[in-house]
């Protein structure tokens, strides 16, 4: 983990600089850190985006005290295991990786609604689609089973076209980040799950 170090430092102090209490926090791996118009997207909302790049589930679940110390949100959105599974982890792992990171998010944060990004349809790890869509099977599962304050936020399904591949418009050129429009369609769903849970507090 010790790579990490020179960027979790740096998002350590983020919240200070940011120069208001964030009410959305997003925490993951490089598809939140690069999501650059994150707070314009979500205007209204007090987003802080707390990504830290190639980082994996397992990362997030390490650093996540270190991370979240001081903030007090009424959100958290997650995106993270991708990473995981590229680097050959399987999808049990990424799994346990989850309820890990569920764990450490009730004893900081009790009954905070969260939203768990489901894992994307990537162009460049279209041959490990199993893996993502079991993966993505296992976490939903448990969500629905164990985690009443978790929601399964799934934009795999709204990233495939008719013939059931990934949109190439939706990524860059390296067929694994995406792009802004891309980013699109993760606001628009992900708009649509906070809506509902203001709506039922």
């Amino acid at each position: 983990m010790q790579w990490y170090e020179d960027e979790v430092k740096n998002l350590e102090n983020k919240g200070l600089l940011h120069g208001y209490e964030a009410e959305s926090l997003f925490y993951g791996s490089s598809s939140i850190r690069l999501w650059d118009s994150l707070d314009r997207d979500f205007e209204g909302f007090k987003p802080l985006n707390l990504g830290f790049g190639g980082s994996t589930l397992a990362a997030c679940d390490w650093f996540f005290e270190r991370i979240m110390l001081g903030y007090h949100p009424k959100r958290l959105v997650v995106y993270a295991g991708d990473n995981d599974l590229g680097d050959g982890r399987h999808p049990e792992e990424v799994f346990i990786f989850f309820q890990q990171l569920a764990l450490r998010v009730h004893e900081r944060f009790g009954d905070l609604p969260c939203y768990f990004i489901s894992l994307k349809p990537s162009l460049s790890r279209w041959h490990i689609l199993g893996q993502f869509k079991y993966a993505n099977q296992l976490i939903a599962g448990e969500i629905e089973k164990n985690l009443p304050h978790w929601k399964y936020v799934d934009v795999f399904s709204h990233m495939l076209d008719a013939s059931g591949r990934p949109v190439h418009a939706y990524f860059i050129d390296d067929g694994l980040h995406l792009s802004e429009e891309g980013y699109k369609v993760w606001t628009n769903i992900i708009k649509v799950e906070i809506t509902e849970e203001q709506l039922i507090i």
